[in-house]
Formats: structure tokens, C-alpha cells, sequence
């Protein structure tokens, strides 16, 4: 009885949505609020450890740059989504070497400036950069994974159990896998779009992923991003696409 009863508690809850302009269908069995607390908690921490190390926004040009780049990308991202004009929005920047670009539910945003000089962008390029974690956000990607580990376990589990298990169980990773390469090619294809309703030529989406593919290290078994070369293809396709 006890187990029907969270059963039936997680179909309540659970959603079938959208992701904006794929018009792909999403099971989300957490609640997005849940999801962009706990997310926006682990923003705090991360960026709280990264100060205290002296390692969060000292390069303040890069900073700013970002800032200005990524509100008119936010403006793009609300006409596709309405919900994230509500969200708390934040960028910041870091020269911790294990970061590039990351995103968290809720409109949290961490570059790397490290990886960002390497790449050597100019702002269309950063744009493009930022416009793929924000499209990681906007199609609530990190409420669909964990929703999948949900469903994978077979048994109602609290959203801080399952996001545990999920980082620890390499063959729960390797399961999902699928469903990463799956939101990775997302995040490029809505991100180009949202970088040009903001305004970014299509040819900054040329730039970025020819440096992104000469820059690609070696992938491993549980890679979810797409080689350089697919990714340079697909931007090729979206600039004619998107140019006509």
C-alpha cells in the first residue's frame, strides 16, 4: 500500500513539457521549483569555495563582457520560454582550470576565463558560448536528467538522493548517456538560435566551433558532447537555416 501510494505521488507530480523550439516531449517528475533550489544552493556553495580560494571574477573585463552578452541573450531566451523571466540570473567568472562553461537550473551561469582566453573569443563567440548553457537552462535539461535517474531506480526517491546517486553511479551515467548526447546537440542547436535573436551574426557560429574543434581534447566512453567536427556541421547547417 505504502509503495502505491508514492507511486501514485510521483505521477501526480510528474509533467510532460516541451523544449522550446524542437518541440521535444519531456517527462519531469520533479518539481521545477525543487529542482532550481537545490540548484541555485549548489551556485552559492560553488561560488562561495571558488571566492575563498581567490579564484571567482578577478578577471573583471571578462566579467563585465559576459554580463552585458548574456542579458541580451536572457531577453532571447524569455521570448522562447516566458518562465525564465522569472528566474534569478547570474554569471560569474572563474580561473579554476577544471571549468569551461557550466549551467544550473534556475538561470545560474559559471566560465571559465581559462578556457574562454584559450579560445581566444571575440563577443560573437562569446555569445554563442553562453547562449548554449543558457539553452541548457532554458529546456530544463538538469530537471530531465534527474527525473530520469528518478524513473531509472524504479522507486520514488527525494531529489537529493537521486542527484547523490547520479553522481556516483557510473552505470547509471552510461545509461543516461544517450539522453546527454541527446540535450548536448539541444543546447547548440536552441543556443544558436537564441544568440541570433539576440543579434549575433551566424558567422560567430562558424568561428566558435571551427576554434572549438581544433581545441577538442580526446573523448571518453562516457563523453555526451558531440565530436567538433558534428558540432561544426550542425553550425554550418543552422547558419544557412537560419540565413534564408
Amino acid at each position: 500500500m505504502r509503495f502505491r501510494l508514492l507511486a501514485l505521488l510521483v505521477a501526480a507530480t510528474q509533467v510532460c513539457a516541451q523544449v522550446p523550439d524542437s518541440g521535444r516531449w519531456q517527462e519531469l517528475r520533479f518539481p521545477a521549483e525543487e529542482v532550481e533550489q537545490r540548484a541555485g544552493d549548489q551556485y552559492i556553495e560553488q561560488t562561495v569555495s571558488l571566492a575563498a580560494a581567490g579564484r571567482l571574477d578577478r578577471d573583471k573585463a571578462l566579467l563585465f563582457r559576459a554580463r552585458r552578452i548574456a542579458e541580451g541573450l536572457v531577453r532571447a531566451a524569455v521570448a522562447l520560454k516566458p518562465d525564465a523571466k522569472g528566474w534569478s540570473w547570474e554569471v560569474h567568472v572563474t580561473d579554476d582550470p577544471a571549468v569551461e562553461a557550466e549551467s544550473q537550473a534556475g538561470g545560474k551561469l559559471l566560465l571559465g576565463s581559462l578556457f574562454a582566453g584559450r579560445l581566444r573569443l571575440d563577443d560573437g563567440e562569446l555569445a554563442i558560448l553562453l547562449a548554449h548553457e543558457i539553452a541548457h537552462i532554458v529546456a530544463e535539461h538538469e530537471r530531465e536528467t534527474l527525473s530520469e535517474a528518478l524513473l531509472d531506480s524504479r522507486r520514488d526517491l527525494p531529489l537529493d538522493v537521486v542527484a547523490e546517486r547520479l553522481a556516483s553511479d557510473v552505470p547509471l551515467q552510461f545509461r543516461l548517456s544517450r539522453l546527454s548526447a541527446i540535450q548536448e546537440r539541444e543546447a547548440d542547436q536552441l543556443g544558436m538560435l537564441i544568440a541570433y535573436r539576440a543579434g549575433w551574426p551566424c558567422s560567430a557560429m562558424l568561428t566558435f566551433y571551427r576554434k572549438l574543434a581544433a581545441d577538442s581534447s580526446a573523448t571518453t566512453i562516457l563523453a555526451s558532447h558531440p565530436s567538433g567536427t558534428t558540432r561544426l556541421s550542425l553550425a554550418k547547417g543552422m547558419s544557412r537555416l537560419l540565413d534564408d
